[in-house]
Parts: C-alpha cells; sequence; structure tokens
C-alpha cells in the first residue's frame, strides 16, 4: 500500500511539473509571491539594478572611493557584484544586459571627457567602445546578444541626438534616425526589432513612441491618436511597453502596452491609487514600471491589463519607501530599485517564489524517481 501510494505521489508530481513548465518558463507561474534580494554592495552609497537575465543583473553603484557612479554587474547576491567601469574611465552604468553582453556608457580621460557607449562581455576590461566616428557622445541602452542599441550625437547629426543600432563595432553602427524626425532614441531590443521615441516635423514636434526593425525606414509610428505624447522603453516577445499622456489620460501620464501597432495599445494605469504609471519592460507575457501617487512611487507588475496590477513594493522589507522596477526576464525575475530610510537608493531584485529552477528540479527529480521504481 505504501508503494502505490508513493508511486502516485511521483506520478502526480511529474503531471504537475509538466503542466506548470510552460507557465514557469515565461514567469507567470507563482509570480505574485517574491523573496527580496539587495543587491546593493557593502561600502556604496547608492545603487539601482537596470536590466536582468537569468542568474546575472546589471545597474550601477556609487561610493565615496569612486566619486561617480560605475557599472555594475551582479550574480543573485550584493557579494557577488563585478566592477565593470574600465580604466581610463572616471565613470560607467550599465543599462542593459542579455546572456552574455553588458551595454551601457561611460565617460573620462579615455574619452576625452565625453559620454561613449560601451559593451562588456563581464569584466571591466572586456570592453568595447561603440563611439562611432563623427559622434561626439554616445549611449547604450540594451543588447540581444548580437546587437545593441542606443543614441548619440556630433557633427555626423548635426548636433541632434540620433537612435543608433550597432553589431558589436563602433564600425557597424545604424542611423535609425527616420527621414522626417529632428531627434530619436532606441531603449530596448529584442530580435530583430527595437523600440524608442522621436520628434521631427512628422509628428508635429511632438515625440512619438517608434518600432523599428534595423533600418530608419522600417519604422512604425507607435502614438495612439488619442495621445499627444508617447514613449517606447521596452520590447520583448511580440510586446513593447511605454508611457503616453494627451487627451484619453486627461494629461496624466499613463503606463502603455502596445504589440506592434499603435491602435493595438492598452492602457495599464491602475483604475486608483496611482496618478501616474510608466511601464518599463515586458518579457512578452508580464510588464513592469511603477506608479506614482501624491506619496511615493511604487513598482508595479502588469499581466496584459490594468486590472491584473501587482504592487510589488508590498514584498521589500520595512525602511523602504518608495521603488521602481525596470526589468523583467523571461523567467519572471525584476529589477530595480528601492529607497532606504536615509533616502539612499538600493539595487533590488524581486525573484518569484518558488524560483523556476526549484520546480523545474521537483519534476525532473519525479522523473528519475519514477523510471527507478519502474526499473
Amino acid at each position: 500500500m505504501r508503494e502505490k501510494t508513493c508511486l502516485k505521489s511521483i506520478v502526480i508530481s511529474v503531471f504537475l511539473a509538466a503542466m506548470l513548465l510552460p507557465a514557469i518558463m515565461s514567469g507567470q507561474a507563482f509570480g505574485e509571491t517574491y523573496q527580496i534580494i539587495d543587491l546593493h554592495p557593502g561600502g556604496f552609497t547608492e545603487s539601482s539594478a537596470t536590466g536582468t537575465a537569468g542568474t546575472q543583473q546589471v545597474g550601477s553603484g556609487w561610493y565615496s572611493a569612486t566619486s561617480s557612479y560605475h557599472a555594475l554587474l551582479w550574480n543573485g547576491s550584493a557579494e557577488s557584484y563585478v566592477d565593470l567601469n574600465p580604466s581610463g574611465f572616471d565613470g560607467s552604468r550599465a543599462e542593459g544586459i542579455s546572456s552574455t553582453q553588458q551595454a551601457g556608457y561611460g565617460w573620462g580621460s579615455a574619452t576625452g571627457g565625453n559620454t561613449h557607449a560601451l559593451l562588456w562581455n563581464g569584466s571591466a576590461t572586456s570592453f568595447a567602445d561603440l563611439n562611432p566616428s563623427g559622434f561626439s557622445n554616445s549611449w547604450a541602452s540594451g543588447t540581444n546578444d548580437a546587437q545593441q542599441v542606443g543614441y548619440g550625437s556630433g557633427s555626423a547629426t548635426g548636433g541632434n541626438t540620433h537612435a543608433l543600432l550597432w553589431n558589436g563595432s563602433a564600425t557597424s553602427f545604424v542611423d535609425l534616425n527616420p527621414s522626417g524626425f529632428t531627434m530619436s532614441y532606441a531603449h530596448g531590443i529584442y530580435g530583430t526589432q527595437q523600440v524608442g521615441y522621436g520628434s521631427g516635423s512628422a509628428t508635429g514636434n511632438k515625440t512619438h513612441a517608434l518600432l523599428w526593425s534595423g533600418t530608419a525606414e522600417s519604422f512604425i509610428d507607435l502614438n495612439p491618436s488619442e495621445f499627444t505624447v508617447s514613449l517606447a522603453i521596452g520590447i520583448g516577445g511580440s510586446q513593447q511597453v511605454g508611457n503616453g499622456y494627451g487627451p484619453a489620460t486627461g494629461d496624466r501620464t499613463h503606463a502603455l502596452l502596445w504589440s506592434g501597432t499603435a491602435a493595438s495599445y492598452i492602457d495599464l494605469s491602475p483604475t486608483s491609487g496611482f496618478n501616474d504609471s510608466w511601464a518599463c519592460a515586458t518579457n512578452g507575457t508580464q510588464q513592469v514600471g511603477y506608479g506614482a501617487s501624491p506619496g511615493n512611487s511604487h513598482a508595479l507588475l502588469w499581466s496584459g491589463s490594468a486590472e491584473s496590477l501587482v504592487d510589488l513594493h508590498q514584498f521589500l522589507p520595512a525602511g523602504f519607501y518608495e521603488s521602481s522596477a525596470y526589468d523583467i526576464d523571461s523567467y519572471g525575475n525584476i529589477v530595480g530599485y528601492a529607497k532606504d530610510s536615509l533616502g539612499n537608493n538600493h539595487a533590488i531584485l524581486w525573484q518569484p517564489i518558488p524560483e523556476p529552477a526549484t520546480i523545474l528540479l521537483l519534476g525532473f527529480g519525479s522523473l528519475a524517481l519514477l523510471k527507478k521504481h519502474r526499473s
């Protein structure tokens, strides 16, 4: 009898693991309960995390010894941090991450005091300077392992800021600024597409959210007709996120979700509790950002609708009075920052409970037991 009960438990575990696997891999399972990991390194005054990919996170931090911000890479704990600031740079920030790359920017004697887009592969010495010829300044915002996005300005752009796409080197850059636009910025990349925003005569000199597919000519204007201004910040799967305002919002800033066209937009703005909201990233099924009320901002999570809102601030330990979420990966891991009682920012990792790896191990372990039982 005991043997039959054990076998039944194993079969149930295997069945549940198989049923949950798609949701686990998309980050949806168990996504409304989180453990908090404070990534703030010892000795640092300020830190913030802006990107996450699996077991790694990127951002930046400041402490008295540096007198400036340094790009940081973590492996899931405060103690694991790697200082990515290259030699010859006074300061740097990391903004985006993929499985093998980190993208951001830095400045110092090595750049003549200007800001240059940078690409790393896990260490300070691995950096590549992406600043193109003809550009005084540039910034990298995201990477997908093969390509990087950002923006830059200089003599090549008539001093205006243009959205840029790189293929791993300064000489590989593509100017994404569309015809009819004076300025543009690219902030996110997924697969063959990039998102950002721009303005010019083509938009009545209003800022519009934009979606590209690798060239300036490929742009799609995501600005909904009811909105005066919009910005796209993040992209994942077939989704794009950002924010906008106009008559449709009573001129309040609302978090927005798109699926490739202006008409596809969904207003994610919470129905109560927050006057303004911003969406910063999506993993294709869930979206993160923050909302502000007359008080302080709170990190927020959505699953495709305003009604699906989860206030991530509730999971933080006592003593943090403000928070924002900046990125979410395919496993549902979320990064951002929280402000402590002294007013200092701490890089924060919200990790789903139980961790996806735990459920996968449960399923694999059950399969192994089932195989052993049958043999």
